[in-house]
């Protein structure tokens, strides 16, 4: 971990990332200059480029929130199953992938029916855009989603097999997040706010109605979010027992996009994770590579120089559209070898999606020995079968 404290920035950074390109180091400096901000600000060793505040960062700030250092997929995070199985030959895998695919909707699609669950008991629908939202996340519960969502069969060096699956609060997170960052902006360009509107972190400060109605809208997200991973997970799981006969035997979901009150250096704090997972002593957590490449279940050191946290996963080293520009098909497809996966998507401009092959993220070997000071290694999973978003 490298601490450092530029002349241009209020606060130090305290940097666990290797490699920092120049629009992320922009953000950090934002990060540490604004007025709220407490201490310093934390670098997970995924660390890069986001909307607002980079991904892998994380902030405290006192008495206010910020929708944009949460992010617009508020409670993304992964779920984890480790099975009773501990082998599994590929056309199984090929198997299990088919019939999930055939009943847990990717990318833009949702569920042709409501979608049964006891978390829309605790919806607040005196919040209007809860109420607004609500019907049509009754469709969205239990779908993967797109981008860097995935589904994942692996084996642990534990010597069994684990499902995973990475993914959060489909398109209610963002609407509550778009609003509230609106709301934010708005808010902060009438009483004339020292944080530039450039910066994209607009706050909410306490105890404003908004800020209040934020809050309780992002905890419903995060349960949803729980809710969204643990359905699909169920559904895996017995197409998993139907195809092998085995079944699951122990699962940790988490969060890795939100905001809690928490304390820290005698102060209670906002602490903002975007693309970061809490990390207290003892807490039990999952780091996934990329695409094709290791995950690993790992347990919290609570080093408190990093707001008790750790990084959320690889992190990217290329852009979306740099990764389309540069990497070719054949080098995309070797980055895969041994992995039974689909044909890679189309992107936007009609070529293929080759942004979340493994060449487009950092090394996750690396990220991981780079946080050896905030977690320990439990279980190394090797990917065995993918289903993207």
């Amino acid at each position: 971990m490298n601490k450092f404290k530029p002349d241009n920035t209020r606060l130090p950074i305290y940097n666990w990332a290797t490699e920092l390109e120049e629009t992320a180091k922009q953000q950090i400096y934002n990060l540490a200059n604004l007025p709220f901000a407490y201490h310093h600000v934390a670098l997970m060793p995924d660390c890069h480029m986001g909307y607002g505040m980079p991904i892998g960062g994380v902030l405290a700030a006192e008495n206010v929130i910020i929708p944009n250092a949460v992010g617009v997929d508020i409670g993304c995070g992964m779920i984890a199953v480790r099975t009773s199985a501990k082998e599994i030959t590929e056309e199984q895998i090929k198997k299990i992938i088919g019939k999930a695919r055939e009943v847990i909707p990717v990318g833009f699609q949702h569920h042709k029916e409501k979608q049964e669950s006891q978390v829309f008991d605790h919806a607040p629908l005196h919040i209007p855009i809860i109420k607004q939202e609500i019907e049509s996340a009754k469709y969205q519960i239990g779908t993967l989603g797109g981008g860097n969502h995935f589904l994942e069969i692996q084996q642990g060096d534990d010597g069994y097999i684990w499902l995973m699956i990475h993914s959060g609060s489909r398109n209610l997170g963002k609407k509550v997040c778009d609003l509230y960052n609106k709301l934010a902006t708005n808010n902060n360009k009438e009483y004339y706010s020292s944080v530039p509107a450039d910066w994209d972190l607009a706050f909410l400060p306490f105890p404003s109605l908004s800020a209040q109605e934020y809050c309780e809208a992002m905890e419903f997200c995060l349960l949803f979010a729980f809710a969204n991973r643990g359905k699909m997970m169920g559904r895996l799981a017995e197409i998993f027992y139907d195809v092998t006969g085995h079944a699951e035997e122990e699962h940790i979901n988490i969060h890795h996009n939100y905001a809690s009150i928490e304390n820290h250096y005698g102060k209670n704090v906002w602490v903002h994770r975007k693309g970061a997972i809490r990390m207290r002593e003892g807490d039990i957590g999952i780091i996934p590579g990329s695409m094709g490449t290791s995950s690993y279940i790992v347990r919290g050191l609570g080093n408190r120089e990093a707001f008790m946290s750790a990084s959320h996963g690889a992190g990217r080293r290329m852009s979306r559209n740099e990764a389309d520009k540069t990497i070719t098909e054949e080098q995309a497809n070797r980055s895969m070898d041994g992995v039974v996966f689909g044909r890679w998507g189309k992107n936007r401009k009609g070529g293929l999606d080759l942004s979340e092959c493994p060449l487009a993220y950092k090394n996750i070997e690396e990220v991981i020995s780079n946080e050896a000071d905030l977690v320990e290694p439990i279980v190394k999973l090797i990917p065995l079968g993918v289903m993207k978003g």
